[in-house]
């Protein structure tokens, strides 16, 4: 006779998954996401040393910076949809610049900012954190003490937009409200300028004129590269508009 299974034993199998688990299939977020963002938060410095000496995973205890970086922009993008999305990126065109498109399009202007919205909503996160990559890697390259190469510069500058994006994940709704935009932008700036001196003291910086020298380059280059990143977005909306 077979002696019942005790069920005082753990369950095996699918029952042991985690909330971890489940987030990390679900949105690819889970113990060692929590664990990178923590570690971002109260010792960023560190974990850049992590993944310049131990790889794009920082020897196994980190989430590789690049796919974190995806995974909060992912969070921003939806805060754009639950905002009302990018409207007011082309409402503020002038007539004699918004008339030829509505003419192009054969729509009303309400439908054709609705489609050209539901473009940009899609690309503004993606293109800006391109953007931003593109313009700050060849600063954090020339900086840095060692020869990083592009693959370590890039790795290291994603690990630098996930320290400047943490904490502005909690308030990036607030840059699509237009009442909060302009307060918002600063405290996004403020964050850029702190997360250089945070992660990058004695790598690309030693005394703190010249990490406040830095930090205002490099945060003045990203807010530079939203301007260029701002042409192909628009582009795209108003191609979205006239042919969606």
């Amino acid at each position: 006779m077979t002696r019942p299974s005790d069920s005082s034993e753990p369950p095996t199998g699918e029952n042991t998954r985690t909330l971890s688990d489940i987030g990390e299939d679900a949105i690819g977020f889970g113990q060692l996401e929590l664990r990178t963002v923590k570690d971002c938060l109260l010792r960023p410095a560190a974990v850049l040393q992590a993944y310049m000496v131990g790889g794009p995973t920082g020897g196994g205890d980190y989430a590789r910076p690049m796919r974190l970086y995806l995974t909060l922009c992912g969070i921003l993008m939806l805060q754009i949809f639950l905002m009302g999305g990018t409207s007011t990126m082309l409402e503020g065109l002038p007539p004699e610049e918004i008339d030829p498109l509505l003419e192009a399009a054969g729509k009303s202007r309400d439908a054709f900012m609705a489609d050209a919205d539901s473009w940009m909503s899609l690309v503004l996160v993606p293109i800006t954190a391109g953007f931003y990559a593109v313009f700050s890697a060849p600063l954090l390259r020339w900086w840095d003490k060692e020869d990083l190469g592009w693959r370590r510069s890039f790795r290291a500058t994603f690990h630098f937009l996930n320290v400047w994006t943490i904490p502005f994940v909690p308030l990036g709704f607030l840059a699509y409200h237009p009442a909060s935009l302009g307060w918002s932008m600063l405290v996004m700036t403020a964050f850029a300028f702190a997360a250089f001196l945070r992660v990058g003291k004695g790598r690309w910086y030693e005394s703190p004129l010249a990490g406040f020298g830095k930090a205002t380059l490099i945060t003045l280059f990203n807010l530079i590269s939203t301007f260029f990143a701002s042409v192909p977005i628009m582009a795209i909306g108003v191609a979205g508009g006239i042919l969606g």
